[in-house]
């Protein structure tokens, strides 16, 4: 695992920082290789769409080779099943991790640092028992404080540091697959928010600027890839719900996580209402800083259906 991602690193060079520089809203898809394509957008059966949006992106192997350590971030906070929408789907989920283990990693863990008892997060959400049947074990909660190692943010502007789990460390691979849902305090809950569940202290993040220290987090732990469970959306309530739950049937896959949650933004409605990717402030202050690009109508955003 990178704390700073090496790709996105060198990407960001490549194109001079541009959108860093407050230019990035007239950056042009041209500064991209021409068929690359940056979101994928898949509707139909859960498994299948996973496979085809990874597909789109480049293929599993591009991200997972043999022998690597994979830790694959789902939502698994709550002890709630797939219909609340709390919780990133078992199927997803299973289906990511199953598809690492045929590209070869050598180990595979599914992570999480729930807000809830984690044997009951770990039953009700389906989650453990799916991944199970791939390999025994492989789904774990991490609440063991000497399980995790504290950890300077060099770039931090709020967060200066934070306890990460060491296996996130050791990693070679970090794959967030989150569920979309919104948040009572960051607006949206998907793949940058849901880096909290990978440190010990989420409380003084909300202490000192939600928002700024979830970027701040961010530009430490950036996943190599993004595959938001948008089968079920949780459009109020969040995290945890109750709350309205509508279903696109959809999986969207990126490599840029501030892309991934911004087009997840747009695309469907919050609280009753439409918003941009700018008006959720993290996804904003993320692509200000260079850790991804929410000016997805640059971006080449390619959808099927399965």
């Amino acid at each position: 695992m990178k704390l700073i991602s090496r790709r996105n690193f060198l990407r960001y060079q490549a194109g001079g920082m541009l959108w860093a520089a407050g230019a990035s809203l007239l950056a042009p898809a041209r500064l991209f290789a021409q068929n690359q394509t940056d979101i994928a957008v898949v509707k139909g059966d859960i498994e299948a769409a996973v496979r085809k949006s990874v597909e789109m992106i480049g293929g599993i192997s591009k991200f997972v080779k043999k022998g690597s350590q994979v830790v694959i971030k789902p939502n698994m906070s709550f002890p709630t099943g797939p219909e609340r929408a709390s919780n990133t789907h078992p199927l997803a989920v299973k289906t990511i991790a199953a598809m690492c283990k045929e590209a070869g990693a050598a180990r595979v863990l599914v992570l999480d640092n729930p807000l809830s008892p984690a044997e009951r997060c770990l039953e009700a959400s389906g989650i453990a028992a799916a991944c199970d049947s791939i390999e025994p074990g492989m789904t774990q909660m991490v609440t063991n404080p000497r399980s995790f190692k504290e950890i300077e943010i060099k770039n931090g502007k709020t967060l200066k540091e934070t306890d990460v789990i060491k296996s996130v460390l050791d990693a070679d691979v970090l794959i967030a697959v989150p569920v979309a849902k919104s948040h009572s305090g960051a607006g949206v809950s998907i793949s940058m928010k849901g880096m909290m569940g990978l440190i010990q202290n989420r409380s003084i993040m909300h202490r000192i600027g939600l928002h700024e220290s979830i970027v701040d987090l961010a530009s430490l732990l950036t996943p190599d890839l993004v595959v938001v469970d948008a089968t079920r959306v949780l459009t109020t309530g969040g995290p945890g719900g109750p709350g309205k739950v509508i279903e696109p049937g959809t999986i969207i896959a990126a490599t840029d996580m501030v892309a991934a949650d911004a087009y997840t933004v747009s695309a469907f409605e919050w609280y009753g209402k439409k918003y941009a990717p700018e008006q959720v402030k993290h996804i904003r202050l993320a692509h200000e800083r260079g850790l991804g690009r929410m000016d997805i109508e640059n971006l080449k955003v390619r959808k099927t259906t399965v």
